[in-house]
């Protein structure tokens, strides 16, 4: 037994086990009273016209429909993901940019082992999400942490300082989980000038991993620069899960910016590290479904009434939180020091919110809002509830 995994599995991810204490817990007293808000699970439903493709995929041949495909992914599939690069951001991907994978998670995954050796360092931006120093850990390489400045932007002297001559990446993630912040293009084209700047002088490149699930979903009109456009050293981890309802179906890609020093030959070390990961062959259907789907819009509107509706609640109860830019998620101040027994003391209230602790960093709380409207109402008496318990 390889004591490292039994660890990992002995201690679960907090998130996905506070997320099954939810369903046990619904299964005891009923779906309406408890109040899920631990997983970024969107309730809002896949858009109408992913129902009828899939419907109409289903009278390919089988061999077509359910058969192998190279490993990187149909060359259809990833010939129109470059399109919708190009057409979007102006950029000139081709299908060899792209490698097909089972959701950001194995995008990351593979983008790890293909870009560092072990020893490396990756920095990541405090909070973050959890699984980060998981998959940065098993590529062997060391997760270093760099906290945002209190208004959770990017602190750019903290990260000059946190890069050594071992650093091989950074991961970018905007819209931000779990803040909801984006990054403005002003703070990133500093960020790429003081890369920039540590490659010349360490002879040594530094990538910018770009987790980007949550690009699409964004309000009052703000806009998420597309990193690539902006930094040559750039990988693109990208997911459908949120923009089309699709988590559960594992589908996502990743881009390796054409625009890199030697992007052939890392695209090639992206091709490798699948095969080495034995995350070859996304799944087929749901690649036909995106070769069709690809520039279909999420449901934002749902999104930004929930939004309004809880931060509304909460802020008329007192509760102080970080108004989001993107993602579906509030970043509310918990209401003592210990974040986890906050976290907890909700429990009683049946309020699943996530810890801070499981993002990195203290004093905070994290509220998925991809549920229905109908939850956030009914939810906010127990916030009042638990608010009151602490005089």
């Amino acid at each position: 037994m390889n004591e490292k995994m039994y660890q990992l599995g002995a201690a679960p991810n907090a998130i996905r086990a506070l997320f099954a204490y939810g369903l046990a817990r619904k299964a005891e007293i009923g779906q309406d009273k408890v109040f899920d808000f631990s997983l970024g699970n969107p309730n809002i439903p896949a858009p109408e016209i992913v129902k009828q493709t899939i419907i109409d995929l289903l009278g390919m041949p089988p061999s077509a429909l359910h058969g192998y495909t190279p490993a990187q992914g149909t060359p259809a599939v990833r010939a129109a993901i470059a399109e919708s690069i190009n057409q979007r951001f102006g950029m000139a991907a081709t299908p060899d940019n792209l490698y097909m994978t089972v959701g950001a998670a194995a995008s990351l995954t593979i983008t790890l082992s293909a870009i560092t050796s072990p020893g490396d360092e990756v920095i990541v931006l405090s909070p973050y999400f959890t699984e980060y120093k998981v998959w940065i850990e098993q590529a062997g390489c060391t997760c270093v942490e760099v906290s945002l400045r209190p208004d959770f932007q990017l602190d750019i002297a903290a990260i000059e300082a946190a890069i050594t001559n071992k650093t091989a990446a950074i991961i970018v993630n905007s819209p931000n989980n779990p803040v909801g912040t984006v990054y403005p293009q002003a703070s990133l084209e500093e960020l790429a000038r003081l890369l920039g700047a540590e490659q010349q002088q360490r002879g040594r490149s530094i990538t910018i991993i770009s987790d980007e699930p949550y690009r699409e979903i964004v309000y009052d009109g703000v806009s998420v620069p597309f990193i690539p456009a902006l930094y040559d050293n750039t990988i693109v981890c990208y997911s459908y899960s949120k923009s089309l309802s699709l988590p559960g179906q594992r589908i996502g890609y990743i881009y390796v910016s054409e625009r890199m020093p030697a992007a052939r030959e890392i695209y090639l070390a992206v091709c490798g590290a699948g095969r080495a990961l034995g995350f070859v062959c996304a799944p087929v259907l749901f690649q036909h479904v995106i070769e069709r789907c690809v520039d279909q819009p999420a449901d934002v509107d749902a999104y930004a009434e929930n939004r309004r509706v809880l931060t509304e609640g909460l802020g008329r109860l007192g509760y102080e939180f970080i108004e989001p830019q993107g993602a579906f998620y509030l970043w509310v101040k918990a209401l003592e020091e210990d974040t986890e027994a906050f976290a907890e003391r909700a429990k009683a209230h049946e309020l699943l919110i996530v810890p801070s602790t499981c993002f990195g960093c203290e004093g905070w709380v994290r509220i998925g809002y991809c549920v229905s409207k109908e939850t956030i109402e009914n939810s906010l008496s127990a916030f009042a509830a638990l608010k009151a318990t602490y005089g």
